[in-house]
């Protein structure tokens, strides 16, 4: 079962993929890919620009030295801003 978190996370790129993300403190190196797809809404876009904002999900298999798992990152191409969307157990 997966659970929600929208926590910030910052993340190390390789060519645009997420290839590590620090959260809580503990660095998470992404293993693999399991899954990736993208999200387009106008109403994301701020009044300010003309941009169409993407949202680009990425499902990873990621862990540190003592566990792993599944974790969902979602990066806002607008703000720049990663999240950490869910997790599962």
């Amino acid at each position: 079962m997966g659970r929600y978190y929208g926590a910030e996370v910052t993340v190390v790129e390789d060519g645009g993929r997420p290839a590590r993300f620090t959260w809580n403190g503990r660095v998470y190196g992404v293993r693999r890919i399991l899954d990736h797809w993208v999200t387009v809404r106008m109403d994301w876009s701020p009044a300010s620009t003309s941009e169409v904002p993407e949202r680009r999900h990425w499902r990873v298999e990621a862990g540190t030295a003592h566990a792993q798992g599944v974790y969902e990152l979602r990066h806002d191409t607008s703000t720049g801003e990663w999240l950490l969307s869910r997790v599962w157990d």
